[in-house]
């Protein structure tokens, strides 16, 4: 036996990504008893790829399978698995793992939706068990009987979506049709997907959470949402959140009365709320009423309400994924990303929605920089040898969040990773204090998308005409809205035009911080994203968009004193590192599953 082999072997007892059970949970699909081996059944397209002995794929070869992710032609071990490379990419990737999936023989038991990740989707859909219109017809149920129904004694609604599409269940149909004529064609083929209701669609309003755009149905996708579709992804419903993504709070008055305003809840404990201001994808994701989400950053937006619903959050590189079609805050530091309940999930979401897009210049910083796949770099041993630096500063004073992150080290150390403090370089005050461009940049990137895309019958045309509507989460009038709607443009150009102050700021904490990183030998930064339903510092948040550089955020456990929740270990890296960082935050959580599923939102009755 080989060391591959036996790295493989060994993999599959340690193993627990949702795909090693492929579609099967505890009341899901089954694979068949073992056929004859003298004429099994439905030879040879679901016994030559036998991996383990047995005469037929079950879940126990996706294991060993999902084992090798990460390798490559280049890999030493190449010639030990390259007949498992299955679409031909001379990489091991998820779309492997998917492939393989096809070769299980089923039988008709039910598929379990809660927890389900895309590969066990996708391995569903392609033996039959379910449809792309069966699974978003469940998630549409899932999403009717718990959104707005209090779960909990002395809890609140999630309140984590705003729409639901009239049009899934064709776009679901559709899907179906092209898997029957041409197989799976990619691995979003099929998957209902919630966008944070500031992504532009054709086929729901968006609203940004406001009341005051209610009729803001748009004429065009969202680049990114371009994306998706084009793999073939349903987009299942727009997700709640805070208005303008003002604040972390996730305080919305689309499609409500004047004066009134929802807020969005943790599916783990429904008193608090769920974070923000993506906080409704945070919720809807979290209590599995889609099966990925989509949110937007600007200071912190997709990694609180990860933390606080312990998702994995990717807040990518600003000019990996185009802004355009997004109803901005800060175009300085807006970026939109993925949000799932896995590290595979996020990864397969982030492939469709990367690449160049001539309405957001920045994106043409990618060129050369992105992989074929972000899956490629899900190797269980990514952080073995690696040298991960410790941020010290922001680990903040709080006992139950220190314990965990002291545990996550240790975690990090027995995967074989050198963790080390950092040493602190000068200007790093400078970078972790700058503010936020939502005040200075608002004003003028809101214009902008106005007269792009916002539909003519909205009547609220301007900052000011929103500050002035009745339609709007009360108390905003004057402060946030009156205040950043005064903001001039020659303000706007001194804090965020080509020699503004904030725009020199942004490029020099990036050279800081990546110089820092090379000088201490870093592959990688880590902290806590937050505490327990509540944040550190605007350091911990501000540090990524504050360089533009990308961070990963994933779950390192739950709090069992003080406030109890969810709180998540983040990694920050250089330029266009996103398949480094998924890949350390991929051996972390294969590692210690730290996820929990929220116990009120389980399966339907």
């Amino acid at each position: 036996m080989t060391p591959l082999t036996r790295r493989l072997f060994a993999g599959s007892a340690a193993i627990s990504v949702a795909v090693a059970g492929a579609v099967i949970a505890p009341t899901a699909a089954t694979a068949a008893p073992a056929p004859s081996s003298t004429a099994p059944i439905a030879a040879p397209y679901y016994t030559e790829l036998d991996l383990t002995g047995d005469d037929q794929v079950t879940p126990d070869d996706l294991a060993l399978l999902a084992s090798a992710i990460g390798l490559a032609s280049t890999s030493p071990d190449w010639a030990e698995v390259s007949d498992l490379d299955l679409d031909g990419d001379a990489k091991i990737t998820a779309s492997d793992l998917a492939a393989l999936s096809e070769r299980v023989i089923y039988d008709d038991g039910p598929f379990e939706i809660v927890e389900a990740d895309v590969v066990s989707m996708q391995s569903a859909m392609n033996a039959g068990v379910i449809t792309s219109v069966s699974l978003t017809q469940e998630y549409l149920d899932r999403i009717a009987a718990y959104d707005r129904a209090v779960k909990q004694e002395g809890g609140r609604p999630l309140n984590s979506i705003i729409t639901t599409s009239t049009v899934a269940l064709k776009a679901a149909a559709e899907a179906d049709a092209i898997r029957a004529e041409q197989g799976m064609t990619s691995m979003l083929l099929g998957v209902p997907v919630a966008l944070k209701d500031n992504y532009n669609t054709v086929d729901m309003p968006t609203t940004a959470g406001c009341g005051c755009w209610n009729e803001n149905q748009t004429m065009s996708d969202a680049s990114m949402v371009e994306g998706l579709r084009a793999d073939g992804a349903v987009i299942v419903a727009k997700a709640s959140m805070d208005e303008f993504a003002i604040n972390l709070t996730s305080e919305w008055s689309a499609f409500q009365p004047a004066g009134a305003k929802s807020i969005v809840s943790s599916p783990y404990d429904t008193t608090r709320n769920a974070g923000g201001s993506s906080g409704g994808t945070g919720a809807a994701i979290a209590a599995n009423l889609a099966g990925i989400g989509f949110g937007t950053d600007t200071g912190g937006s997709i990694r609180i309400p990860s933390t606080y619903n312990q998702l994995v959050g990717v807040r990518p590189t600003v000019g990996l994924a185009s802004r355009d079609g997004i109803v901005p805050l800060a175009l300085s530091q807006d970026t939109g990303g993925p949000m799932a309940r896995s590290v595979l999930d996020a990864a397969v979401a982030l492939d469709t929605v990367v690449g160049v897009d001539a309405n957001d210049p920045v994106t043409q910083r990618q060129a050369g920089l992105v992989p074929d796949t972000y899956t490629s770099y899900l190797d269980t041993d990514a952080l073995k040898g690696k040298r991960i630096g410790v941020l010290t500063t922001l680990v903040g004073s709080n006992a139950a969040t220190g314990s965990l992150f002291a545990q996550a080290k240790a975690d990090l150390t027995a995967q074989g990773a050198t963790v080390v403090d950092v040493v602190l370089p000068e200007g790093w005050a400078a970078i972790v204090g700058e503010g936020s461009g939502s005040g200075p940049e608002f004003n003028h990137d809101l214009r902008n998308y106005i007269a792009s895309y916002l539909n003519p019958a909205v009547s609220a045309r301007s900052l000011l005409d929103i500050s002035l509507s009745p339609n709007i989460v009360p108390g905003r009038a004057t402060n946030p809205y009156g205040q950043r709607a005064a903001v001039t443009e020659e303000a706007y150009q001194a804090w965020a035009g080509p020699q503004g102050s904030h725009t020199l700021q942004l490029a020099k904490g990036k050279q800081i911080v990546t110089q820092m990183m090379n000088d201490q030998n870093l592959d990688a930064v880590i902290y806590p994203t937050a505490n327990a339903y509540g944040t550190i510092s605007t350091a911990n948040t501000r540090l990524s968009p504050n360089t533009g550089l990308p961070a990963v955020t994933v779950p390192m456990g739950q709090t069992t004193e003080g406030t109890i929740g969810g709180v998540n270990m983040e990694f920050l890296g250089r330029d266009f590192s996103e398949g480094t960082l998924l890949g350390f935050a991929y051996a972390y959580e294969q590692a210690t599953h730290k996820r929990t599923t929220p116990a009120a939102y389980g399966p339907l009755g």
